[in-house]
């Protein structure tokens, strides 16, 4: 951004809103009294301004100002002087140069504590900045769509264009090439759409095509794009090497000095000059976008040169290689396919000719250095597209308008005066190339002779100028962009082993180390010395590139993410998903089995990454996909009827700030993780009342049916009443409910050969049974034993056991070792009797001896106090929790958790306090963790299969 203030949009940062002026080649005074992220320009406002200095900083003194008006600009837009800021670039965007304090909001801590006064800010002067130190965005910026458009086109006009469409076209014939040439462009005008849609979603920086789509859409969709179209770039780099090397080699022959041998020379000459573009990128890219202009403007003439030559007439020379100029019967005949060799096939030729299409991200790929990408790209992109089509279908045409498919080369092949033996369409112009035409042994002619578009020019060295200019740029392209994007992709670390090849070097951060694997990775194809060879392997990548291109923008507009708002208007979800499915299709059209390695390798990078989660957070689409889903499966169970066997334990766990009850969140963690929810929630006491969030009580996935709770509810028997009222499931863990930060708990480790106890003393619907279970195949927890104890006979222990046995084994739930105690209902020992008593004393009303005036005020100012009456409606009761107690600690003194049927206190019958007192008797001395769980009395195991 330019320091000359003249047609600059300013935001006047004091008032509500922006404010526009053009400055005449004047700046604004730099009072350092007004170096602050809120100013006022005097020229709009007439010098009104009073007021009120940046956020955090005093106000300064009425000596800065216009005294002659006291109203700040903030008092005459709100009506009252604040702090608090108003909307501004600076807020959204990193726009802070480099030693310089980044503006932000004050936070909501600041705008409560009014009187809170910071250190003024400083406000350096930046270059590119305006004289108070904010950013100026200017009207007009430098168009750069012309040097993406260039880029484009120089990578379309390849190989392919000079070497093969010309054989190309007298293999399938003009029709048919016209068809394979717009179903190409179909491809990648609707990836360019998509390229233009995602490029116009947000600031763009460098990284290219992978950056463009692992910022917008996520890393998953990124990472598995970027790898692909970065292998495919430096494979594109081979083939357009070859296409040089098969010229030069061509031109060594003509002149006899060959080097080795046919296949020999093009790896030699293929080595020797991607090491010449390896080191004229390692210079960097000035000169790499230098050598593209130049490139460019030997193409156009060569371009010129060869629509000049088909209107020269035809030399000897070039007659006897199948030459004519134009004739309507040559292009009637060139008009149909004529299939030979072993890719004599519609898709066989679409396969060779797609990679010339495929420069279309070249644009794309270079992003960072793209002085407006989001203008550059989407312009740039589309008009290489049409002008390089235009160019494509009408070279097409015209050579297929003059050459015949066969020609000898030889002089002496004219037509005999007298002769029948003739055959062809050169008999009518005076030539005889039956011979070879009949053996398929002819050296020229269209579908014989790979440099045709040389034999027809006016000047034959132009078009190996252009050959050259088309083969090295797009090389050079294809290596730049191969580097960039393997640099941001390696910088970002979504994948293991490739975090090396991400450092850069000097001022522009030149991917040095992502040039040398791109270098490596083309000399091994250049290996290979066959160009129609190497073709249909890119055609595979770049397809996959381009289905995971327009499927990601697809995906993105259906998921409804609000992070997705592309300003690119000629965009469709409909027709990004149709060029997915059409790519998907031409794939396995070409080699279905190289499609489905493609696909196997897509699908393996994004589930990596997927199971990985990387620490990276850009905004995925696929997590705003799978937020979707959760939510239209969650609303869609509100219609769904409930069913047993679907029955999963969802929990509310009143943890408070989970970090303060760590044990509880783990245990229940343990048994939730990957099976059902887990919601943490907070009670929160006003005065005598318990206030539960009516959130919590609403129709919630994996809460149950929807239930009405009161904002208030009595302390009946604190939380656990809570629980009754909704008619939820619960469990309750005295052990772990200790309101203190803990590092780890045990419920963290290795259970080892411990066990399990259950004590399933009341049938509540098997929830007791169900949540060991579920503990029991967890790792940590799979190697303990699982006992059940049940309250029996003793006459008829054996029969209790077995009965309680054949239910298990009809649950499924593996537990085969079942204790009956027989003895669950005896008195407790007078020790742990007297223990319960002391316990519960300071509870006691003692109202046994008091009028009922007495009672009446002390149950008014201690409603929890216990009356004797109640002590001795639930003695037995009382008794039996101290007798289970001694039961625990006979039985389970170490094993690794007990689980036990929690007991019901009666609303209106039992106090809250004597309730607690029975749930803390229940766990008294034991050392294993104690899990008091309830079921709602409904059925959560069943044994039938309908």
């Amino acid at each position: 951004m330019g320091s000359n203030p003249k047609s600059n949009i300013y935001l006047n940062l004091r008032g509500g809103k922006a404010a526009m002026a053009e400055l005449q080649g004047s700046e604004i005074p730099g009072d350092p009294a007004l170096c602050s992220g809120r100013f006022t320009i005097s020229t709009l406002l007439g010098g009104e301004d009073g007021g009120r200095a940046h956020y955090g900083q005093p106000d300064a003194p009425p000596a800065a100002y216009d005294t002659a008006h006291s109203s700040t600009f903030y008092m005459r837009t709100f009506g009252y002087n604040t702090i608090d800021v108003v909307p501004t670039y600076e807020h959204y965007a990193n726009s802070a140069m480099p030693g310089e304090v980044k503006k932000v909001r004050p936070t909501l801590a600041d705008l409560h504590s009014f009187l809170k006064e910071k250190a003024p800010s400083p406000c350096p002067k930046a270059p590119g900045h305006g004289p108070l130190g904010v950013s100026f965005l200017p009207l007009v910026q430098d168009d750069s769509s012309l040097s993406s458009q260039i880029r484009c086109m120089l990578n379309i006009w390849g190989v392919i264009l000079y070497l093969r469409l010309p054989w190309i076209t007298a293999q399938a014939g003009i029709v048919l090439t016209w068809v394979i040439i717009l179903l190409s462009v179909t491809v990648t005008t609707i990836t360019g759409l998509s390229i233009s849609a995602i490029s116009t979603n947000g600031k763009v920086k460098s990284g290219g095509t992978y950056f463009l789509i692992s910022r917008s859409l996520g890393p998953e969709l990124g990472g598995s794009i970027g790898l692909i179209f970065a292998f495919a770039n430096a494979v594109a780099v081979a083939m357009h090497t070859v296409g040089f090397a098969e010229t030069v080699r061509d031109l060594l022959q003509e002149y006899g000095s060959p080097i080795v041998d046919p296949t020999n020379d093009i790896r030699i000459i293929g080595v020797v000059t991607v090491t010449v573009l390896l080191a004229i990128s390692l210079a960097g890219m000035e000169w790499e976008s230098k050598a593209q202009v130049l490139f460019f403007l030997v193409i156009m003439v060569s371009f010129a040169n060869y629509f000049v030559g088909t209107l020269i007439p035809p030399s000897q020379e070039k007659a006897s290689k199948g030459f004519f100029s134009y004739r309507g019967d040559i292009f009637a005949q060139n008009l149909v396919p004529d299939w030979r060799g072993v890719d004599g096939s519609f898709f066989g030729m679409f396969s060779i000719f797609f990679p010339s299409a495929t420069g279309i991200l070249a644009g794309a790929n270079i992003s960072g250095d793209l002085k407006d990408p989001a203008v550059a790209i989407p312009k740039g992109t589309l008009m290489a597209i049409f002008w390089t089509t235009f160019s494509y279908l009408a070279i097409s045409a015209t050579i297929g308008s003059c050459v015949v498919r066969d020609a000898s080369g030889g002089l002496n092949d004219t037509v005999v005066p007298g002769s029948s033996d003739c055959e062809g369409l050169a008999c009518g112009y005076g030539w005889n190339f039956t011979e070879c035409s009949q053996k398929r042994n002819c050296h020229y002619g269209l579908i014989n002779y790979y440099q045709s578009m040389s034999m027809v020019s006016g000047f034959a060295p132009l078009i190996t100028a252009g050959i050259f200019g088309a083969t090295l740029s797009s090389a050079l392209a294809c290596l730049v962009s191969a580097a960039k994007v393997f640099q941001c992709l390696c910088e970002d670390q979504l994948y293991p082993l490739i975090g090396f090849f991400g450092k850069g070097y000097g001022k522009n951060n030149e991917p040095v180390r992502g040039y040398l694997l791109s270098y490596v990775i083309a000399v091994a194809f250049i290996l290979i010395a066959e160009l129609n060879t190497i073709a249909p392997i890119i055609s595979n990548f770049f397809l996959c590139s381009y289905a995971l291109i327009n499927f990601s923008c697809f995906h993105a507009s259906i998921t409804n993410s609000p992070g997705w708002r592309p300003s690119f208007h000629y965009y469709n979800k409909w027709v990004a998903l149709f060029g997915a499915v059409i790519s998907v299709v031409i794939m396995f059209l070409l080699t279905w089995w190289a499609a489905l390695i493609a696909i196997a390798v897509v699908i393996f990078l994004l589930l990596y990454v997927l199971y990985k989660k990387p620490e990276v957070n850009w905004g995925s689409s696929v997590q705003a996909g799978s937020y979707n889903l959760a939510l239209s499966y969650s609303v869609g169970l509100n219609e769904v009827e409930e069913h047993i066997k679907n029955y999963r334990p969802q929990c509310l766990v009143l943890t408070g700030p989970p970090n303060f009850r760590p044990a509880l969140v783990d245990f229940v963690g343990t048994f939730t993780r990957n099976l059902s929810l887990m919601i943490c929630g907070h009670v929160i006491i006003v005065s005598v009342c318990l206030l539960l969030p009516q959130v919590w009580c609403g129709n919630h996935p994996g809460l149950g049916k929807s239930s009405t709770c009161p904002p208030i509810i009595e302390p009946e028997v604190g939380h656990v009443s809570i629980l009754w009222l909704i008619h939820y499931p619960f469990l309750v863990n005295p052990e772990v409910l200790v309101a203190e930060e803990q590092a780890s708990t045990i419920f963290q480790s290795e259970q080892g050969k411990k066990t399990i106890d259950i004590y399933w003393l009341f049938d509540d619907g098997g929830l007791t049974l169900l949540i060991p279970y579920l503990l029991g195949r967890k790792k940590r927890w799979n190697k303990c034993k699982i006992r059940v104890f049940v309250g029996g006979q003793i006459n008829r222990m054996d029969e209790e056991r077995k009965a309680i046995i054949s239910l298990l084994s009809k649950f499924r739930l593996g537990f085969h070792e079942v204790h009956v105690l027989p003895d669950i209902n005896q008195k407790p020992r007078p020790e742990h009797t007297k223990r319960f008593e002391d316990m519960i004393a300071p509870f006691r009303l003692n109202d046994g001896f008091k009028d009922e005036a007495t009672v009446n005020e002390m149950r008014r100012d201690c409603p929890w106090k216990i009356s004797d009456e109640e002590i001795n409606r639930n003695k037995m009761k009382s008794l039996r929790q101290v007798r289970l107690n001694e039961v625990l600690l006979d039985f389970s003194r170490d094993a690794a958790l007990i689980v036990i049927t929690l007991p019901i206190g009666r609303k209106g019958k039992c106090p809250s306090s004597l309730y607690m007192a029975w749930l803390e008797t229940l766990s008294q001395d034991l050392r294993p963790p104690v899990i008091l769980t309830r079921g709602n009395q409904e059925n959560v195991l069943t044994f039938y299969c309908q």
